[in-house]
């Protein structure tokens, strides 16, 4: 630890001899002694951090010295404040640590963080036996708490020369002996980076890189550059992987701490090149001042801020923060695995519960039974949601007066009513079955930024799982932004999807993997915001479990992967991977129109005549008798006919006039004896159909549920994504086949163009009309040899 004039304190020594005691007799013996509450004059913890340990939150620990020596007051409190919010933002809880008037504290309260903060450079303040730790100390207070996880900026190490001044930190000594996980953006650079990792090495401690984004082996980065010339012991791929190494070196009763490196962010980082010129200079500096012992590192610092023209203060401060969000979301994904290792967690959450918290009087080592909270199993999922959660912002234009009715204007700001709701392709599909009260899991991304952790805690306050909701640090929330018109109309909308474009990780993908269940009732609903490679993932994923597929082709731009979602091979029916999908016209043809580029139609031309656009007369005439005269001029529902053995069961939804729903009835099927359902069946002897496996294509035009008006209307932007989650609820819950559900959805639908949400909360009033029949008819009708 550092007092605020300088003085270093030491306590690793207390720690020494872990490699001779078992921990938690040690740990035992150590809190019936010193932290019993009757006697605890030397450790105080905060009720906050308290509270937390008793919820099993995630805990991050956080150091002073950092405020009193690297910061000048008044930034350094702001430092400290920005700090603590980032973790409590990000779903953790912060414990900064420091000593004041003599007594060791974990959680400083705010009061007491200026009083530390307030005192930076003051050589008085040693009378006060107030001071700031630094690595050592705070290591050292953290794991007599039980703090697992701590974020710091970086690492103190073997200083050059070191092999005749044998000035090393005292951090290298904590890393060896005190178990607890050090997140920082590796070592100052000024210090010799290839004996450090060396020191680090002989005493057993792991160290490894957090890949960020980058593919093979990455340097140990270098403080202020991302690259320092070594290649790291290790890489780590995300936080869940770093916390399994963790959570491995506990179940072990390892005695040693980790080290995983975060490299400084791209964007603040100072080319390595730059840095050691700035370095050699400060050390030839520092040599000729005679600045050695615990000066030394104050100078070499002093004199880079000085020669880089301060612009490793900004660099110092980002590579802090974004330590901070990393080590947040560790230690969430291990209090996650926590949870799934009851045996682990009974040792710690005896600790935990018992010991430190400070009881009258401690338990003997024989009276201590682990205390164990049995938790009950999340219901298996009836629908699983893969698609984007996205901060939606919604422009609607609103004139100041009457006379200023005109619609939106090009190229100037217009009037409008802005709000901002949780949104995405997906959450609208599970926020609308949810509300129909369907079990529903959501699996997406979202960014550590304030908008992931808004939109998870909008899921949360719903009662949605949020198990399967994987936030990424190095990636942003979704957003989309709609400008609407008079009417409601969408203008354009401008989506940022990257989050979910640039793939994913294989623990990701492992994550996702354990949603699918046996159930023979489960779908999946996934939505073309995903990159290709991960569509298709999905896709075999729902393969392989028997689970059906309802894709939603999200926009024109991006319908095309629903026809060729990057496979090796066109698959047709009844191998298909996708088995309901629901465009609007334009994302049909959009769909149309890849099928083309592929050679996909080439698999249909077999099945039905009417591919073949050049067809007249006829089969024209035939389909305008299922659709319209509209309709098939404008070749929809050829187009729809002839993606069938792509996608058997297509609903292109056509805004105010209503749906046209096309899909594939096998031979056999028993609905082809019903007069009513013959009705809509364009069967063989038409023509139309070529293949004498397909019993009939049925193909219905449904009118719009209800006729609203353009007054009526508020918003248009969730009523397809809510028509497909309820549609899914529908089907689920009664076990009815897919045209006698459209209907309901469609109502559905309704109720979301009439609400200022993209999907109606009012939907929730539906769920009497949802009559289930039991698990009977609902496996009959899956066993079915029909699609849906």
């Amino acid at each position: 630890m550092k007092h605020q004039d300088g003085m270093l304190y030491d306590t690793s020594h207390l720690f020494s001899d872990l490699d001779d005691i078992d921990t938690y007799s040690f740990a035992l013996t150590f809190y019936s002694t010193v932290l019993d509450r009757r006697e605890n004059q030397y450790l105080k913890v905060s009720e906050e951090v308290r509270d937390a340990v008793d919820s099993q939150k995630p805990i991050v620990a956080l150091e002073s010295a950092i405020y009193t020596h690297g910061f000048p007051y008044p930034e350094n409190l702001a430092l400290a404040s920005e700090l603590e919010s980032l973790v409590r933002v990000n779903g953790g809880v912060p414990a900064t640590i420091g000593i004041i008037d003599g007594v060791a504290k974990v959680g400083l309260t705010p009061e007491e963080l200026i009083r530390l903060a307030s005192s930076a450079g003051d050589p008085n303040t040693v009378k006060r036996y107030s001071g700031g730790t630094t690595i050592a100390g705070t290591m050292d207070l953290a794991r007599r708490t039980f703090i697992q996880v701590f974020a710091t900026g970086g690492l103190g190490g073997v200083h050059r020369g070191a092999e005749s001044s044998m000035d090393i930190s005292a951090d290298l000594k904590a890393l060896g002996c005190v178990p607890v996980a050090v997140i920082s953006s590796g070592c100052k650079a000024f210090l010799d980076l290839p004996r450090t990792l060396e020191y680090l090495e002989t005493q057993g401690v792991p160290v490894a890189t957090f890949a960020d984004g980058r593919e093979g082996d990455v340097d140990f980065p270098a403080f202020w550059s991302r690259d320092s010339g070594l290649k790291s012991p290790a890489v780590v791929r995300d936080e869940l992987e770093a916390a399994r190494i963790i959570h491995a070196h506990f179940a072990l009763q390892l005695q040693t701490g980790l080290h995983f490196a975060n490299p400084i962010p791209i964007e603040a980082s100072i080319p390595k090149e730059e840095m050691d010129l700035a370095i050699a200079q400060a050390i030839e500096e520092a040599d000729a001042a005679g600045a050695t012992g615990n000066a030394n590192t104050p100078f070499i610092l002093a004199k880079i801020k000085e020669i880089t023209q301060s612009r490793s203060i900004p660099a110092n401060r980002a590579l802090i923060i974004s330590n901070v969000v990393r080590a947040t979301n560790v230690a969430k994904e291990l209090k996650n695995l926590y949870q799934q290792d009851p045996q682990l967690e009974k040792k710690t959450s005896f600790l935990l519960q018992e010991s430190y918290l400070g009881t009258s009087i401690p338990p003997s080592a024989s009276d201590a039974q682990p205390k164990h909270i049995e938790k009950t199993a999340p219901l298996e999922p009836d629908i699983i949601v893969a698609g984007s959660l996205a901060m939606d912002t919604s422009c609607n234009h609103r004139p100041h007066s009457q006379k200023d009715m005109q619609d939106v204007a090009q190229y100037t700001s217009n009037p409008a009513i802005i709000t901002q709701r949780p949104g995405g392709v997906g959450y609208n599909i599970a926020k609308a079955a949810h509300l129909l009260q369907v079990n529903t899991h959501l699996s997406t991304l979202v960014g550590a930024d304030l908008p992931g952790q808004m939109l998870l805690t909008a899921v949360k306050s719903m009662g949605m799982a949020t198990s399967r909701i994987i936030e990424t640090s190095h990636k942003r929330t979704a957003q989309y932004v709609a400008t609407n018109k008079l009417d409601n109309n969408l203008v354009v909308g401008m989506a940022d999807m990257r989050i979910m474009e640039q793939g994913t990780t294989r623990r990701n993908e492992s994550r996702w993997r354990t949603a699918f269940a046996s159930s023979k009732r489960q779908w999946l609903a996934v939505d073309a915001n995903w990159s290709a490679k991960t569509y298709l993932w999905w896709l075999i994923c729902a393969k392989q479990s028997n689970c059906k597929v309802l894709a939603e082709p999200v926009s024109q731009a991006k319908a095309g992967r629903l026809i060729n979602p990057d496979a090796d091979e066109v698959v047709v029916y009844p191998n298909h991977l996708v088995h309901i999908t629901t465009p609007n016209i334009m994302e049909l043809q959009a769909m149309h129109r890849k099928a083309l580029e592929t050679g996909s139609l080439d698999q249909s031309s077999p099945w039905f005549a009417a591919v073949d656009f050049a067809a007249e007369g006829e089969i024209v005439s035939i389909l305008e008798r299922f659709s319209s005269s509209s309709l098939a001029e404008q070749g929809v529902p050829q187009i729809a006919i002839g993606l069938l053995p792509l996608i058997p069961c297509i609903i292109t939804t056509l805004g105010p006039d209503g749906l046209l729903l096309a899909q594939i009835i096998n031979k056999g099927d028993e609905r082809l004896d019903d007069p009513e359902f013959q009705k809509h069946l364009v069967s063989a002897a038409e023509g139309v159909i070529t293949n004498d496996a397909i019993g009939g294509v049925y193909m219905r035009l449904f009118g719009p549920a209800e006729l609203v008006k353009d007054k009526d209307i508020v918003s248009v932007n969730g009523v397809g994504d809510t028509f497909a989650g309820a549609l899914l609820a529908a089907m689920v819950t009664t076990g009815d086949p897919v045209e006698e559900c459209v209907e309901f959805a469609q109502k559905a639908a309704v109720l979301s163009l009439k609400s200022e949400e993209a999907v109606s909360p009012e939907l929730a009033s539906l769920v009497p009309e949802l009559m289930p029949r039991g698990k009977a008819v609902a496996d009959t009708f899956i066993d079915r040899n029909y699609t849906v």
